[in-house]
Protein backbone atom coordinates (compact mmCIF):
# COMPACT_ATOMS: atom_id res chain seq x y z
CA UNK A 1 0.00 0.00 0.00
CA UNK A 2 1.16 3.33 -1.23
CA UNK A 3 2.49 6.07 1.89
CA UNK A 4 2.06 9.30 1.86
CA UNK A 5 4.71 11.51 4.07
CA UNK A 6 3.25 14.19 6.44
CA UNK A 7 6.47 16.65 7.46
CA UNK A 8 5.32 18.07 10.70
CA UNK A 9 6.08 20.17 13.78
CA UNK A 10 5.80 18.65 17.52
CA UNK A 11 3.60 20.72 19.16
CA UNK A 12 4.53 22.02 23.00
CA UNK A 13 1.59 23.71 23.70
CA UNK A 14 -1.98 21.88 23.28
CA UNK A 15 -4.64 24.02 24.80
CA UNK A 16 -7.28 25.73 22.85
CA UNK A 17 -5.15 29.27 22.59
CA UNK A 18 -2.11 27.40 20.89
CA UNK A 19 -4.77 24.79 18.95
CA UNK A 20 -6.33 28.24 17.71
CA UNK A 21 -3.50 30.16 16.18
CA UNK A 22 -2.13 27.36 14.43
CA UNK A 23 -4.97 26.94 12.57
CA UNK A 24 -5.17 30.42 12.02
CA UNK A 25 -1.62 29.82 10.53
CA UNK A 26 -3.40 27.17 8.07
CA UNK A 27 -1.86 24.27 10.23
CA UNK A 28 -3.72 21.12 11.23
CA UNK A 29 -3.42 19.85 15.15
CA UNK A 30 -2.56 16.11 14.91
CA UNK A 31 -3.23 13.59 17.53
CA UNK A 32 -0.67 10.31 17.15
CA UNK A 33 -2.01 7.61 19.51
CA UNK A 34 -0.65 3.66 19.31
CA UNK A 35 2.59 4.45 20.91
CA UNK A 36 3.88 4.80 24.47
CA UNK A 37 2.44 8.49 24.41
CA UNK A 38 0.08 9.90 22.46
CA UNK A 39 2.33 12.39 20.14
CA UNK A 40 0.79 16.15 19.77
CA UNK A 41 2.00 17.90 16.48
CA UNK A 42 1.01 19.68 13.34
CA UNK A 43 1.26 20.39 9.58
CA UNK A 44 0.37 22.72 7.02
CA UNK A 45 -2.87 21.94 5.59
CA UNK A 46 -2.14 20.94 2.19
CA UNK A 47 0.01 18.04 2.89
CA UNK A 48 -2.42 16.11 4.18
CA UNK A 49 -4.36 16.79 -0.11
CA UNK A 50 -3.25 13.30 -1.02
CA UNK A 51 -4.16 11.52 2.11
CA UNK A 52 -7.77 12.67 2.70
CA UNK A 53 -8.92 13.85 -0.69
CA UNK A 54 -8.87 10.59 -2.49
CA UNK A 55 -10.80 7.51 -2.46
CA UNK A 56 -8.00 5.60 -2.42
CA UNK A 57 -6.72 3.95 0.66
CA UNK A 58 -3.15 5.14 2.22
CA UNK A 59 -0.87 4.37 5.04
CA UNK A 60 1.07 7.71 5.84
CA UNK A 61 4.69 8.56 7.29
CA UNK A 62 4.76 11.33 9.35
CA UNK A 63 8.37 12.99 9.64
CA UNK A 64 8.61 15.20 12.83
CA UNK A 65 11.00 17.76 13.39
CA UNK A 66 14.61 16.25 14.56
CA UNK A 67 14.12 13.05 12.34
CA UNK A 68 11.78 11.04 13.68
CA UNK A 69 9.38 9.04 11.77
CA UNK A 70 6.36 7.28 12.33
CA UNK A 71 4.35 4.80 9.88
CA UNK A 72 0.78 5.81 11.34
CA UNK A 73 -3.11 5.34 9.37
CA UNK A 74 -5.47 7.94 9.78
CA UNK A 75 -8.03 7.02 12.25
CA UNK A 76 -10.57 10.27 12.74
CA UNK A 77 -10.49 13.30 11.13
CA UNK A 78 -12.80 16.55 11.62
CA UNK A 79 -14.17 18.91 9.35
CA UNK A 80 -15.41 22.42 9.71
CA UNK A 81 -19.22 22.45 9.10
CA UNK A 82 -19.22 24.74 6.82
CA UNK A 83 -16.08 26.07 5.35
CA UNK A 84 -14.77 21.66 5.47
CA UNK A 85 -10.99 23.19 6.50
CA UNK A 86 -9.76 20.28 8.46
CA UNK A 87 -9.89 20.99 11.51
CA UNK A 88 -7.89 18.02 13.50
CA UNK A 89 -6.54 14.70 12.87
CA UNK A 90 -6.03 11.49 14.93
CA UNK A 91 -3.82 8.78 13.81
CA UNK A 92 -2.60 5.15 14.64
CA UNK A 93 0.84 4.22 14.90
CA UNK A 94 1.35 1.32 13.26
CA UNK A 95 3.95 -1.66 14.02
CA UNK A 96 4.79 -4.78 11.76
CA UNK A 97 3.70 -7.25 13.99
CA UNK A 98 0.54 -5.66 15.62
CA UNK A 99 -2.64 -5.55 12.81
CA UNK A 100 -4.25 -2.64 12.26
CA UNK A 101 -8.08 -2.39 10.91
CA UNK A 102 -8.54 0.09 7.71
CA UNK A 103 -11.41 0.93 5.37
CA UNK A 104 -10.29 -0.55 1.63
CA UNK A 105 -12.46 0.81 -1.19
CA UNK A 106 -13.96 -1.49 -4.08
CA UNK A 107 -13.14 -1.77 -7.55
CA UNK A 108 -15.20 -2.83 -10.14
CA UNK A 109 -13.68 -4.06 -13.32
CA UNK A 110 -15.23 -5.61 -16.61
CA UNK A 111 -18.37 -5.01 -18.21
CA UNK A 112 -21.83 -6.88 -17.08
CA UNK A 113 -23.64 -8.76 -19.18
CA UNK A 114 -27.05 -8.33 -16.82
CA UNK A 115 -26.58 -4.73 -17.04
CA UNK A 116 -26.01 -4.97 -20.62
CA UNK A 117 -29.35 -6.59 -20.45
CA UNK A 118 -30.49 -4.08 -19.36
CA UNK A 119 -30.36 -4.85 -15.70
CA UNK A 120 -29.54 -2.07 -12.56
CA UNK A 121 -26.25 -2.31 -11.05
CA UNK A 122 -26.13 -2.00 -7.59
CA UNK A 123 -23.05 -1.12 -5.66
CA UNK A 124 -24.04 -1.98 -2.10
CA UNK A 125 -20.48 -1.88 -0.51
CA UNK A 126 -17.95 0.97 -1.50
CA UNK A 127 -15.49 0.28 1.21
CA UNK A 128 -14.63 -2.99 3.05
CA UNK A 129 -13.30 -3.01 6.41
CA UNK A 130 -10.80 -4.96 7.41
CA UNK A 131 -8.47 -6.10 10.29
CA UNK A 132 -4.44 -6.94 8.88
CA UNK A 133 -0.43 -6.69 9.56
CA UNK A 134 0.41 -3.08 7.72
CA UNK A 135 2.84 -5.49 5.43
CA UNK A 136 -1.00 -7.30 4.05
CA UNK A 137 -3.24 -4.11 3.82
CA UNK A 138 -4.16 -4.26 0.03
CA UNK A 139 -4.62 -0.80 -2.25
CA UNK A 140 -8.03 -1.82 -3.17
CA UNK A 141 -10.45 -5.17 -3.61
CA UNK A 142 -10.83 -5.74 -6.99
CA UNK A 143 -13.91 -7.22 -8.18
CA UNK A 144 -14.66 -8.80 -11.76
CA UNK A 145 -18.34 -8.13 -12.85
CA UNK A 146 -18.25 -9.56 -16.19
CA UNK A 147 -20.08 -12.39 -15.68
CA UNK A 148 -22.61 -11.11 -13.06
CA UNK A 149 -26.05 -11.44 -14.54
CA UNK A 150 -29.49 -9.96 -13.66
CA UNK A 151 -30.34 -11.63 -10.39
CA UNK A 152 -26.64 -12.17 -9.33
CA UNK A 153 -24.64 -10.76 -6.92
CA UNK A 154 -21.20 -10.99 -5.46
CA UNK A 155 -20.75 -11.22 -1.41
CA UNK A 156 -18.04 -10.93 1.05
CA UNK A 157 -17.72 -14.43 1.40
CA UNK A 158 -16.17 -14.70 -2.01
CA UNK A 159 -13.45 -11.86 -0.98
CA UNK A 160 -11.88 -13.87 1.91
CA UNK A 161 -8.17 -14.66 1.97
CA UNK A 162 -5.79 -15.54 4.52
CA UNK A 163 -3.73 -12.71 4.51
CA UNK A 164 -6.31 -10.37 6.28
CA UNK A 165 -10.38 -10.64 8.17
CA UNK A 166 -13.06 -8.74 6.60
CA UNK A 167 -15.25 -7.21 9.13
CA UNK A 168 -18.38 -7.86 7.47
CA UNK A 169 -20.86 -10.99 7.41
CA UNK A 170 -19.74 -13.12 5.14
CA UNK A 171 -23.26 -12.92 3.34
CA UNK A 172 -22.66 -8.72 2.93
CA UNK A 173 -23.81 -8.15 -0.63
CA UNK A 174 -21.03 -5.80 -2.22
CA UNK A 175 -22.30 -5.34 -5.85
CA UNK A 176 -25.47 -7.21 -7.26
CA UNK A 177 -27.81 -6.74 -10.73
CA UNK A 178 -31.35 -6.10 -10.21
CA UNK A 179 -33.94 -6.66 -12.74
CA UNK A 180 -35.88 -3.44 -14.72
CA UNK A 181 -38.58 -3.19 -16.67
CA UNK A 182 -36.66 -2.81 -19.72
CA UNK A 183 -34.41 -5.33 -19.16
CA UNK A 184 -33.90 -8.43 -21.37
CA UNK A 185 -34.05 -11.79 -19.58
CA UNK A 186 -31.82 -14.66 -21.21
CA UNK A 187 -33.30 -17.87 -20.75
CA UNK A 188 -30.62 -18.78 -17.92
CA UNK A 189 -31.41 -15.57 -16.32
CA UNK A 190 -35.48 -15.92 -16.33
CA UNK A 191 -34.54 -19.26 -13.81
CA UNK A 192 -32.54 -17.57 -11.72
CA UNK A 193 -34.82 -14.90 -11.54
CA UNK A 194 -37.67 -16.93 -11.07
CA UNK A 195 -36.00 -18.63 -8.38
CA UNK A 196 -35.09 -15.81 -6.80
CA UNK A 197 -38.83 -14.46 -6.67
CA UNK A 198 -40.45 -17.90 -5.61
CA UNK A 199 -37.98 -17.83 -2.62
CA UNK A 200 -39.60 -13.97 -1.81
CA UNK A 201 -42.51 -14.87 -2.00
CA UNK A 202 -42.26 -18.36 0.31
CA UNK A 203 -40.84 -15.88 2.44
CA UNK A 204 -43.29 -13.51 2.93
CA UNK A 205 -45.86 -16.05 3.24
CA UNK A 206 -44.06 -17.17 6.25
CA UNK A 207 -44.23 -13.99 7.33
Amino acid sequence: MKSITISGSKRESVGKKATKALRNAGQVPCVLYGGETPLHFSADEPAFKHLVYTPNAHTAVIEIEGGKKFDAVLQDIQFHPVTDAILHIDFYQLFADKEVTMDIPVQLKGNSPGVMNGGRLLFRKRKLTIKALPSKLPDFFDIDISKLKIGGNIIVESLLKDEFTILHPENTVVVQVKSARNAVLTDEEEGEEGAEGEEGATEAAAE
